[in-house]
């Protein structure tokens, strides 16, 4: 069994990273890839696809390293990485549109009604979102961004974003009272 030694100042094993010590940088990544994987993973509902946007994600940040000015959180900065790069992946495989009508439906799993909905399911759900409402709902409701940055990292107008967050809500709400209107059965 290998031990790996907590390295307890980030600060110095970001420093050494960027110096190019390659220990230091797979510290790093051991320590950020599981939650930059699930990043990822929010925006590109393929595995393969979120891990192959984290590596790309990760060669980013190790070359940017030196650029990083410990302002805000090291997290939070390879967490906007990792995001701009899911977006990037989407974008070159021309996979983003906004639907501006309709609200499609989703079937997702069945959720006992004697289980708290799951993240899996709730994962399941936000997947089968339309590409656009999904990465609105995820940038706004669950990464943190407001409105006028959402709408200048995709190139739309805020109320783009705002109409697309809406529909996006109003799908999912939807999809959830089908599933508790089948689990207590009210259908």
């Amino acid at each position: 069994m290998k031990v790996i030694t907590f390295y307890s100042d980030e600060r110095k094993l970001i420093k050494r990273a960027a110096r190019g010590e390659r220990e230091a940088q797979r510290q790093l990544y051991d320590q950020f890839a599981p939650k930059m994987l699930s990043v990822c993973r929010r925006y590109l509902p393929v595995l393969t696809q979120a891990e192959e946007a984290m590596c790309n994600g990760f060669l980013k940040v190790f070359l940017n390293l030196k650029s990083f000015r410990n302002e805000g959180s090291f997290e939070g900065w390879i967490r906007r990485i990792m995001v701009r790069e899911s977006i990037s992946y989407l974008r070159t495989q021309k996979k983003i549109y906004f639907v501006e009508d309709g609200l499609e439906k989703v079937e997702a799993p069945y959720a006992s009604a004697h289980s708290e909905l799951d993240v899996e399911y709730i994962q399941v759900l936000i997947d089968g979102l339309p590409e656009g409402y999904r990465m609105v709902f995820v940038m706004y409701a669950i990464e943190g961004y407001k409105h006028r940055e959402i709408a200048e990292e995709l190139g739309i107008s805020e109320s783009t974003s705002k109409s697309q967050l809406f529909k996006a809500r109003a799908l999912l709400q939807k999809q959830l009272n089908e599933q508790n209107n089948r689990t207590y059965g009210t259908d």
